[in-house]
C-alpha cells in the first residue's frame, strides 16, 4: 500500500479537509484561516531558528500596550501574523499582545466572518537565551461578518472559540490545534515544509506528580496556593504521600506543551504583588486558547476559583489568574480556595527557620 509523501500520517491540510467533510455546512473559510496562521508560524520558526544571524535578538527599543519592552522578534512576529491573515477576506479584525487597539484591515481587503486574537511570540525574552518559545492564537466568530470589528466584538468568553492553537519553536517546530473535537499536534517536516499529524488526540492524565509555578513570588501568594505548594514540597512524608517535581520555564507555550505531553499542573495565580492586576496572563490571547486546548485534552483550566472559559472579558488586554493541567490537581486548588478556614493558613515556607528546632531540649 502506498502511504504517500508523509508515510501514513496526514498533513495539516488533509486533517482540515477531513474535519470539514464531517460538517457539510462549512464553507472552508476556517480551514483557510488556519492555513494562513500556520504559514505565519512557519515563517516565525525560521526567524527564531536563525537567532542572532537574522539580527532578530535583543530589544526593539519600544514598549507594547502592556508597558513591556518589545523584542525585535516580537515586532517581526506580529507583522507576520498580520500580513498572513489580513488579505484573504477571512477576518473582520485582529487583536494582538503587541497592539493597543483592534487592527483595522487595509481598505483593499474584504472583511470576513472570523476574529483572530494572538500573542505572536510568547516568552520572547527566552529567545536571547535559546529556550523554546511559541505563538498562541484564538479564533472567534465575528458578530458582524463583513464589517470592521470593534473591540466589543472580541469580548466573548473562551467557550465561544471555534479554534485555538499554538506553535512551539523548540528542537522540532510543532503546531498544536483544536477545533473543538480533541487536541492534535503536528510536527513541521522541514524538508517538505509540511505540518504532519504526529500526536492525534492528546490526553492529559487526571493525576500528576509535577507542578510549575514561579516560586520567587511565594511571599505574595494567597493561602490556598501556599497550602497546595507546601503539601507538594512536603513529599512522601507530607499530606500528599508522594514526592513532586517542580518546573518553571517562564514560557507559557513550553509549559503547556510539557503538560499536554506528560501531564502536570501550571499555576500563575492571583497574588498581592500588584493589587491593581488580577493576574499576569492575558485572557483573550493566552488563557482562553490554552484553556480550550487543555480542556479538549481532558484537563481543566481555571482562575483558581472558576472555569476560565466562562469568564466574560471586560477589555482586550485583560489579565487573569491561570491554573491548568491535570484535572484532579486543578480541582484540589479550587477546593482550597473555597475553604475559608484557610484564610489564616501560615505556610511552613514562611516560618522562622534555624539549625535547631525551637522544641529541642
Amino acid at each position: 500500500m502506498h502511504n504517500g509523501p508523509t508515510g501514513a500520517r496526514p498533513t495539516l491540510t488533509q486533517f482540515l479537509i477531513e474535519t470539514r467533510r464531517q460538517h457539510p455546512e462549512a464553507t472552508g473559510d476556517l480551514n483557510a484561516l488556519i492555513t494562513d496562521v500556520s504559514l505565519a508560524c512557519k515563517a516565525i520558526s525560521r526567524k527564531a531558528a536563525l537567532g542572532a544571524l537574522a539580527d532578530v535578538l535583543g530589544s526593539a527599543g519600544t514598549g507594547n500596550v502592556q508597558g513591556e519592552e518589545q523584542k525585535k522578534i516580537d515586532v517581526l512576529a506580529n507583522d507576520m501574523f498580520l500580513r498572513a491573515a489580513e488579505w484573504g477576506g477571512l477576518v473582520a479584525g485582529m487583536v494582538s499582545e503587541e497592539l493597543a487597539e483592534v487592527y483595522r484591515l487595509p481598505e483593499a481587503y474584504p472583511r470576513g466572518k472570523y476574529l483572530l486574537a494572538f500573542d505572536p511570540l510568547d516568552g520572547s525574552s527566552n529567545t536571547d537565551v535559546n529556550v523554546a518559545v511559541g505563538s498562541i492564537f484564538s479564533i472567534l466568530r465575528a458578530p458582524q461578518p463583513g464589517r470592521d470589528a470593534t473591540a466589543e466584538d472580541f469580548l466573548q468568553p473562551g467557550a465561544a472559540q471555534v479554534c485555538a492553537g499554538y506553535a512551539i519553536y523548540g528542537p522540532s517546530t510543532m503546531l498544536v490545534l483544536t477545533l473543538g473535537a480533541g487536541t492534535h499536534a503536528f510536527t513541521l517536516e522541514p524538508q517538505l515544509g509540511e505540518w504532519v499529524l504526529s500526536h492525534p488526540n492528546l490526553r492529559i492524565a487526571a493525576r500528576t506528580r509535577e507542578f510549575a509555578i514561579n516560586a520567587s513570588n511565594s511571599r505574595f501568594w494567597e493561602p490556598a496556593v501556599k497550602r497546595y505548594v507546601d503539601e507538594c514540597l512536603a513529599g512522601q512524608s507530607g499530606p500528599r504521600g508522594a514526592d513532586f517535581n517542580m518546573r518553571w520555564i517562564a514560557s507559557l507555550v513550553a509549559e503547556t506543551h510539557r503538560i499536554l505531553m506528560r501531564g502536570g499542573i501550571f499555576m500563575y495565580p492571583r497574588d498581592s504583588k500588584n493589587p491593581e492586576r488580577a493576574g499576569r496572563l492575558r485572557l483573550l490571547y493566552e488563557a482562553n486558547p490554552i484553556a480550550m486546548l487543555i480542556e479538549q485534552a481532558g484537563g481543566l483550566a481555571s482562575t483558581g476559583r472558576k472555569r476560565v472559559m466562562q469568564v466574560a472579558p471586560q477589555s482586550l488586554h485583560e489579565r487573569i489568574p491561570f491554573v491548568f493541567g491535570s484535572a484532579q490537581e486543578v480541582e484540589r486548588i479550587e477546593s482550597y480556595h473555597l475553604d475559608e478556614s484557610l484564610d489564616s493558613y501560615q505556610a511552613p515556607l514562611f516560618g522562622k527557620r534555624g539549625l535547631f528546632s525551637a522544641t529541642a531540649s
